[in-house]
């Protein structure tokens, strides 16, 4: 039901009142389907069991942007455009170092997603559909670098720099997880097991960050600071920051059940 005609031909000083917005889509999109009720996520019309069981996060981004599923020639095009922009400004770490080791890390990548609108503010007219199109391409390549970095520095350990050559999901677990010896090599399994965790989340329609990141878009604001803006947004517990709170919950359980079947010597 559309209500612009009818504001039209209202009184100037009525208005319609939707706490919440609760009752109230800002726009009408093709790119996302979802009913939790019915447990219901589909991109583009594609369901989301047949994206996990045959496609990857590169193919499901292409998926996203562009609205149909890419040929072989396409999706190699495409994730040599995102490995080329994968390499961050080596300044950046200068940025993490300025925050204390046991920093909220959501903290650290707003103002890290931030940095960029600084490093590419000049050469983003968000008028240009291909210089939109760079900056999300920037963005899908440099935030596993950004979030890999943001982990390592809560673990007090050193930053290893993007791999063009890797895979972007093997790369972002190396990343998280490796060290500058080259010692660590994710699994198949653990790379699968991120790649559909990273599917399943790739967009969630018009959430709370969805249209934090719009409203700043619409004042013409750099795509990166738009990005930052919907970071602080799903940082709430009402938000992305439930998952937090989950990973904490079975943190403590895991913690309560380990120390219930030590034994005294254990203690």
């Amino acid at each position: 039901l559309s209500i612009r005609r009818q504001r039209q031909m209202c009184i100037r000083d009525s208005f319609t009142f939707d706490p919440g917005f609760v009752s109230t889509a800002s726009c009408e999109s093709k790119i996302t389907f979802i009913d939790g009720d019915e447990g219901r996520l589909s991109y583009r019309g594609y369901p989301i069991e047949q994206l996990a069981q045959k496609s990857n996060y590169e193919e499901t981004c292409y998926l996203l942007m562009n609205g149909e599923l890419p040929t072989a020639v396409q999706l190699d095009e495409y994730k040599a455009t995102i490995a080329e922009h994968k390499a961050v400004d080596d300044k950046l770490p200068l940025l993490f170092q300025a925050f204390q080791q046991d920093a909220h890390p959501m903290a650290m990548l707003i103002s890290a997603v931030g940095a960029l609108a600084a490093k590419h503010n000049d050469d983003v007219d968000v008028h240009d559909d291909q210089a939109r199109r760079l900056a999300a391409h920037r963005l899908i390549a440099k935030m596993p670098t950004l979030a890999a970095w943001t982990y390592k520095h809560q673990q007090g350990e050193e930053f290893l720099p993007s791999d063009p050559n890797s895979g972007y999901t093997e790369d972002f677990l190396r990343m998280l997880f490796g060290s500058k010896d080259g010692s660590y090599t994710p699994s198949e399994t653990m790379v699968r097991a991120m790649d559909l965790i990273l599917i399943l989340h790739a967009d969630h329609e018009q959430n709370a960050s969805t249209s934090t990141v719009r409203l700043t878009g619409s004042s013409e604001a750099s795509p990166y600071a738009a990005i930052a803006a919907g970071i602080g947004s799903l940082w709430g517990p009402a938000h992305g920051g439930a998952n937090e709170a989950v990973i904490s919950m079975l943190n403590a359980v895991s913690y309560t059940h380990l120390r219930a079947h030590e034994t005294p010597e254990h203690l």
